[in-house]
């Protein structure tokens, strides 16, 4: 995630972009297996947000980093939205973000029902 932030900040350096989701996608390939992964990424409920963020990971290799930026953004909300409310639901819990996430106005933003 560190080189993903370094090459958006450093006006989107594709090749740091690159990198960092190469090296996301392996994160996640040890972490839950290889055919686990590929199980993930291919279920049909999925299959529009493996799509768009695979095809932005190709546009930010052919150089096209904001609009591949973009392009991934969207596919790993589609891919990884389920799991939103359980990583606030856990940084709730920690003690200095937690009492920071229990502001009324953020509480009220991030876990509207």
């Amino acid at each position: 995630m560190a080189l993903i932030v370094l090459g958006v900040i450093l006006m989107f350096d594709a090749g740091l972009i690159a990198i960092g989701n190469i090296l996301f996608l392996l994160g996640v390939f040890l972490i839950i297996g290889f055919q686990k992964s590929v199980v993930f990424f291919s279920r049909k409920e999925k299959i529009r947000g493996t799509i768009c963020f695979f095809l932005g990971l190709v546009l930010i290799f052919m150089k096209y980093s904001i609009f591949g930026m973009v392009l991934e953004a969207f596919g790993f909300i589609n891919l990884f939205g389920n799991f939103f409310p359980v990583a606030l639901g856990f940084l709730r819990r920690l003690p200095v973000i937690g009492s920071f996430l229990s502001l009324p106005g953020i509480r009220q933003v991030l876990f509207q029902k």
